[in-house]
């Protein structure tokens, strides 16, 4: 005959105080990486404070004149040898027509900031489970783009020694540069690689063509960093070259959020819970 089992009342008191199931929550850091619903308020204050502290810091780059001019005259020589220096012949023959150029001289003063504003809300709206992951890239591109300010100081093409590049802002008294003007003062004018110009329009482009519904919308979110390219160069804010150092920026960026999250933003669900719901603790079960 087999032994038989006997469960003794001090045996059943002791399998009841087991819990029954592992406590799943999320860790922090996996909680920080998981896309959730943005809250407004945060939103606001984090953009203003991350503006305030970007020009804080871009103007805080000590000015070095001689070594900005060096450079602009290194990059100019670079693009001669590559054939690509034709940004002088662009600015001049785009100033030749005057509404032209001072349209060009309110869309570098006001676009940059529109734009990408208009791109964040929307993506606030529509997208809000995309919306931390691209905010993300924005301001990993940004932060970037501050330390080649403070590595690389470079002038911008109007402001070149010897140079017949016209500054568009100051001969068509327009409001069109901070660099420019009675405005000079406000910003640094050897802050011009990398262009965030570019890094910017790049970035709303991209994710207007990513994420649109409509046909035509898409191809004005391609379009739209195609005419900044025209514009940073016609008013000679910016060389070619600068355009590439934005968009190595913003490629950047992306690795960044692409590592972050486990996958590229416009790959992450569109919507998420406005709360994530928290699973509570087992109890265990009291003794009979």
């Amino acid at each position: 005959m087999g032994d038989s089992t006997v469960t003794t009342l001090e045996g059943r008191e002791e399998a009841v105080r087991q819990p029954v199931a592992a406590d799943t929550r999320p860790g922090f850091l996996r909680r920080l990486r998981t896309p959730s619903r943005p809250r407004l308020w945060f939103e606001i204050l984090l953009i203003a404070v991350s503006y305030w502290t970007y020009s804080l810091i871009r103007n805080a780059v000590p000015e070095q004149r001689a070594e900005a001019l060096r450079n602009a005259d290194w990059i100019w020589r670079v693009e001669h040898d590559l054939a690509i220096a034709v940004e002088e012949s662009v600015n001049h023959a785009v100033n030749s027509v005057t509404w032209l150029i001072v349209g060009m001289n309110y869309y570098y003063a006001t676009l940059h900031f529109v734009v990408t504003l208009g791109v964040l809300v929307w993506l606030f709206r529509s997208h809000p489970g995309r919306y931390a992951a691209t905010r993300m890239v924005l301001f990993a591109t940004t932060g970037v783009a501050l330390v080649g300010y403070y590595l690389y100081p470079l002038a911008p093409p109007r402001l070149m020694n010897g140079g017949d590049f016209i500054d568009t802002v100051m001969v068509h008294q327009t409001w069109g540069s901070m660099a420019s003007g009675d405005l000079k003062n406000m910003s640094n004018q050897y802050a011009a690689m990398p262009s965030m110009h570019i890094g910017w329009s790049l970035w709303c482009g991209l994710t207007i063509f990513a994420l649109a519904s409509v046909p035509w919308v898409r191809v004005l979110g391609l379009l739209y960093p195609t005419a900044t390219l025209v514009v940073i160069v016609a008013t000679a804010n910016h060389f070619w070259l600068d355009a590439v150092g934005g968009m190595m920026c913003l490629a950047f960026g992306f690795t960044v959020a692409r590592l972050w999250y486990g996958a590229l933003p416009y790959r992450l669900p569109r919507l998420v819970p406005a709360v994530a719901l928290k699973q509570p603790r087992p109890r265990p079960a009291s003794p009979r």
